[in-house]
């Protein structure tokens, strides 16, 4: 029967999905099969043949690959490996190179000969290529081909660099990248126009003669085209749709990547279900979205023919369901993100009590807070409240480097204009020229380069706080130590980013805490900034007796928004308001335009957000309630001891 249920659970899949609770948890068990694999081959007297993949998903399989040797003593003496692909053209010893990517993750620290370690060959000429490409299959095959391959996949769909369109029996070869695939890469190489636009990689088939695949993905980015790859149609626009054909392949995946399949997003269409209040809440409005219904006009009808006949057995009538999530939906909106003074406050998002709150605001980079909440902020500040703003970090990685000589520019004018000395000024002006002229992608400013940068996020974070209506007293500057490498890659967290972190809670003793909470921002630092704040408020919440009134409120709109379902506090914005918020974005002037580190997305920050915005109150009044311009959108973050 267990059998049968998980067939029920999976029948949409169209081959073997194996869900683990973290990453790390399915880092681990992968390595541990690579160990067998090792150790089994070690006992034959035989080779192990492993074909390996670069970029974030494998990192955490490698680091456990490198645990084992150096605690457990696996060796890879009787290893053998091919990399998936490499960027064409590109220097083995750039920083970017698959090359560099391997010997810092993995080769540098075990045992495995140098002669066995093969990597695609970006330094080739163009016309050598084709018969390196052939040869790289060769070896592979005098190997007797790949005991296994691991595989991450790209939001394009590709596996290894086989982009859309890429056929089921290519071959190694030369290709040309996709733009999502160059523009998810920008941020390694200071900018998308500084990606290769080609690459070598295996092709489909040769990952295909495998013994044996693994396709591991992590996060939600990765959840819509893991959907794609496991339960879409096969196609050449998703080139991992392809490993449908084989019968050595499994996906390997965490809860984030795994959210969009049918069994988890939508488990009402395979399986009996729990139904416990957020299941019904999503399941409804999923519904009324997917007949285009508002929730007030549902029938027992609809619920039966769209597989939630077991909801209405089990809970009531359409009738009561609808009343209860629209009801819910309805009392998410207010007007009064801080609390609505001398008013019951039993089905409001927000305390009445008290009237005038304490509100701090963390924006994880020198623009966040406008960008998504700036109507809230402004909100919050007209309504009375004593409304922080920090900045945890200064942000100095995302500031074009002309901008720095035009800000040095016109300092020395300026101290020209008022007869100041500018003899000094005007050597390191010089130093910054000599060294923008010789600067690689990536390599690291000169500190006087950032710290003008750090500045020129300063300048633009004071005008638009003061824009949103606050003192300079009560803005922030925080520049956590994390942050400060002057590199994309940033330090780990250490307990003196907490310890700062806990300093400015101590100080104000907020009742509101808002924080980042769109953990998909590409570049990372959102989800870094948002556990400092989490662990610096647990951490706190054990001693200190004002913790237990003060609430952390998550929001997003940089890069993501929240699902309808999850919101607990929705804040509708008038056209004026929506007017005033983006006129806080556009005094970061060195974000406007064209961004350094955009992502995958080109449109200007005031743009998505405003679109965002606008899209949440359209989501909220095709469901049937009130039609505003435009809503921000909160979640409440429930601490262990809350749940």
């Amino acid at each position: 029967m267990a059998r049968l249920n998980l067939l029920e659970e999976t029948r949409f899949e169209k081959l073997p999905v194996t869900v683990y609770s973290e990453e790390s948890v399915a880092a681990q068990k992968v390595a541990q099969h690579i160990a067998e694999i090792i150790r089994k081959k070690q006992a034959a007297n035989e080779m192990a043949v492993l074909g390996l993949a670069t970029g974030a998903t494998p990192i955490q399989v490698y680091a456990n690959l490198v645990k084992m040797h150096q605690e457990d003593g696996l060796s890879f003496k009787n290893v053998i490996t091919f990399n998936l692909d490499e960027y064409y053209p590109m220097r083995p010893d750039a920083k970017q190179s698959y090359v560099t990517f391997m010997d810092e993750h993995l080769f540098s620290h075990i045992d495995i000969p140098k002669e066995n370690i093969h990597i695609p060959d970006g330094t080739l000429p163009k016309d050598e290529i084709a018969d390196y490409c052939l040869d790289y299959e060769n070896k592979i095959g005098e190997l007797g081909g790949l005991d296994l391959q691991i595989l991450g996949i790209g939001r394009t769909g590709h596996i290894g660099f086989n982009e859309p369109g890429s056929a089921p029996n290519s071959g190694t070869r030369l290709v040309t990248l996709d733009d999502l695939t160059r523009r998810d890469a920008a941020r390694d190489f200071g900018g998308k126009e500084n990606v290769p636009t080609k690459a070598i990689t295996m092709g489909v088939g040769t990952i295909f003669k495998a013994k044996e695949i693994i396709l591991m993905a992590w996060s939600k980015k990765k959840a819509s085209i893991i959907k794609k790859a496991v339960e879409g149609e096969m196609s050449g626009n998703v080139p991992a749709t392809y490993l449908q054909l084989s019968d050595n392949v499994r996906f390997i995946l965490d809860e984030d990547a795994a959210s969009e399949l049918t069994r988890f997003n939508t488990p009402w269409l395979v399986k009996d279900c729990v139904w416990d209040k957020p299941l019904i809440k999503k399941a409804v409005i999923w519904l009324s979205s997917e007949i285009q219904k508002p929730i007030l006009k549902l029938t027992d009808e609809d619920y039966n023919n769209h597989g939630m006949a077991q909801l209405v057995t089990e809970v009531g009538s359409a009738y009561d369901i609808n009343i209860d999530v629209f009801n819910q939906l309805q009392h998410s909106i207010t007007g009064w993100p801080g609390g609505k003074p001398n008013a019951d406050d039993s089905q409001r998002p927000e305390r009445a009590e008290p009237a005038h709150k304490r509100s701090l605001i963390f924006s994880p980079h020198p623009d966040d807070d406008v960008i998504s909440m700036g109507g809230t902020f402004i909100r919050l500040v007209d309504q009375g409240h004593d409304v922080h703003v920090a900045y945890q970090t200064s942000g100095n990685t995302a500031v074009w480097d002309t901008d720095v000589l035009r800000y040095v520019e016109f300092t020395i004018d300026f101290n020209k204009s008022i007869n100041k000395d500018t003899a000094e000024l005007e050597k390191v002006y010089d130093r910054m020229r000599d060294f923008f002229k010789i600067k690689q992608p990536n390599d690291v400013d000169l500190e006087e380069i950032r710290n003008v940068k750090a500045f020129i996020r300063k300048s633009e974070a004071y005008a638009g706080a003061r824009y949103a209506g606050l003192e300079d007293s009560n803005i922030h500057f925080m520049a956590l130590p994390f942050y400060e490498t002057g590199k994309t890659v940033k330090n780990p967290v250490t307990d003196i980013d907490v310890e700062q972190t806990k300093a400015l809670l101590q100080k104000i003793k907020p009742h509101q805490v808002f924080a980042a909470g769109d953990f998909d921002d590409p570049h990372g630092t959102h989800i870094v900034c948002f556990r400092i704040i989490l662990e610096a408020l647990t951490q706190l919440r054990k001693t200190e007796e004002w913790t237990k009134d003060c609430w952390l409120w998550m929001y997003r709109g940089a890069w993501d928004e929240f699902e309808t379902h999850e919101i607990e506090m929705a804040v509708p914005l008038s056209p004026n308001e929506v007017h005033r918020k983006r006129n806080a974005i556009f005094q970061h002037q060195s974000q406007k335009d064209r961004p350094v580190f955009p992502g995958d997305d080109e449109r200007e920050f005031w743009v998505r957000a405003e679109q965002r915005n606008r899209e949440t109150a359209f989501n909220y009044h095709e469901l049937g309630l009130a039609n505003y311009e435009a809503m921000e959108a909160f979640v409440k973050w429930k601490f262990q001891d809350e749940k």
